[in-house]
C-alpha cells in the first residue's frame, strides 16, 4: 500500500497542500521544507497518484494509436518512434489493429473514444473506403493525427513520406541503369499511397519517352498469394519486362521468388527496386537493386509530437508533414 500525502504531512506536522506543492517543487514552499518532504516521500516510497494529476490537469495521459499490423516491420518502428516520445513526456500508449479490416477500425476508434485518451493516432484500413467514422472523431473535437495511409477526404493533422517523389527517384534509377521495360507490381488502387506510386512512375516514365504500357502494370492486395499470380502475369507477357518497382520489400521477396521458380536469375534477366528498406534485405542472396526508406520512425516520432502540440492547444491550425525517403543502393 503506498503511503498517502496525508501521511507524510502528518509525520512532518505540516498541512497536505504544503506536502503536495513541495512534491511539486512549488517556488512558494521554501527549500528546506521541501527537502524533508521529498526525503520522507523517499524514504516511505511514496508514489504519486495518477488518477489525483488527471483530475488536476483534466487529461488523462494516455495517447491511443491504431495500425494496420504490428507485425509489419514498417508499422512496429512507426510505434517505436511514438512510445519513445510518449515515454519521454510521461504518456502511456494504448495500441490497437485494425488488421486492415474497416469494421475493425471503426469498433476499434469507437472504443478509444470512449476510453477518455487525449488523442488518437491513426494509419487506416486497406479495406476502408468511407471514413464517417474518422471524421466523427474530429467533430467531437478528439485531437487525431493521421500517418501513412491518409484518405484526402479527412482534413486533420497528418504526416506521411512522399510517395510519388520515391517511385520517380526509384523508375528513374532503372532507367540510368538501361532498363526500359520497367513494370510496376503495385498495392491496392483505392489507396492513395498506389496513386501516389503510379504517378512518380510515370512521370519518370514521361520524361525518360519511355511509352507506358498498361499491360506492365499489376495491382496487388498484398497477400502473398495474390502477388505471385500478378508476378506471374507479367512474366506471361510476349516481352516481358526486364525489371520491376514494387509496392514494398514483401511484395518484391514474393515476386523474386516467382522469377527464381521460372529459372530468371536475380539482377541479371530481372531486377527489382522496391520501398521500405526492410532489414531483411541484407540478408537475401540476391536482394533488389535498391529499396526507398520511409523513415517510419521519424514520422511516429513526428506524428506524436504534432499530437501532444494538438492536445496542450499550442498547435491551432492542421500541421502536413511530408518527409523525404531516400533510395538505399543495395546490390
Amino acid at each position: 500500500m503506498s503511503v498517502s500525502i496525508k501521511e507524510i504531512a502528518r509525520r512532518l506536522k505540516i498541512s497536505p497542500s504544503t506536502v503536495s506543492r513541495a512534491l511539486q517543487n512549488h517556488p512558494r514552499i521554501g527549500l528546506r521544507t521541501r527537502e524533508r518532504v521529498q526525503e520522507l516521500a523517499q524514504e516511505l516510497n511514496y508514489i504519486p497518484s495518477t488518477t489525483a494529476r488527471n483530475l488536476r490537469s483534466g487529461k488523462t495521459f494516455m495517447l491511443g494509436v491504431v495500425v494496420p499490423e504490428i507485425q509489419e516491420n514498417f508499422f512496429s518502428k512507426v510505434i517505436n518512434g511514438i512510445e519513445e516520445l510518449a515515454f519521454q513526456k510521461g504518456y502511456t500508449v494504448a495500441l490497437y489493429q485494425s488488421h486492415d479490416q474497416y469494421e475493425r477500425e471503426k469498433q476499434v476508434l469507437e472504443v478509444l473514444s470512449h476510453q477518455l485518451v487525449d488523442g488518437i493516432i491513426l494509419s487506416v484500413a486497406k479495406e476502408s473506403r468511407q471514413f464517417d467514422h474518422v471524421q466523427k472523431l474530429i467533430n467531437h473535437h478528439i485531437p487525431l493525427v493521421l500517418f501513412d495511409r491518409i484518405p484526402p477526404s479527412i482534413t486533420t493533422h497528418q504526416v506521411s513520406c512522399d510517395m510519388e517523389a520515391g517511385a520517380y527517384e526509384a523508375t528513374s534509377f532503372l532507367i540510368k541503369k538501361g532498363f526500359r521495360r520497367i513494370a510496376l507490381l503495385n498495392g491496392p488502387s483505392a489507396l492513395v499511397a498506389s496513386q501516389e506510386r503510379y504517378q512518380g512512375y510515370l512521370r519518370a516514365l514521361q520524361e525518360a519517352d519511355i511509352p507506358l504500357q498498361q499491360n506492365f502494370i499489376q495491382s496487388t492486395n498484398l497477400s502473398s498469394e495474390e502477388t505471385r499470380q500478378q508476378m506471374q502475369a507479367l512474366l506471361e507477357l510476349p516481352n516481358r519486362p526486364d525489371s520491376v518497382l514494387t509496392f514494398n520489400d514483401y511484395v518484391a521477396l514474393d515476386a523474386m521468388g516467382v522469377c527464381r521458380s521460372k529459372g530468371l536469375q536475380l539482377n541479371k534477366d530481372i531486377s527489382f527496386v522496391s520501398f521500405a528498406n526492410l532489414p531483411m534485405n541484407a540478408y537475401l542472396e540476391h536482394p533488389p537493386l535498391a529499396s526507398l526508406e520511409q523513415h517510419p520512425y521519424q514520422m511516429g516520432f513526428q506524428a506524436t509530437q504534432i499530437l501532444l502540440d494538438a492536445i496542450s492547444g499550442t498547435k491551432t491550425e492542421f500541421e502536413k508533414v511530408v518527409l523525404q525517403p531516400d533510395l538505399i543502393t543495395l546490390s
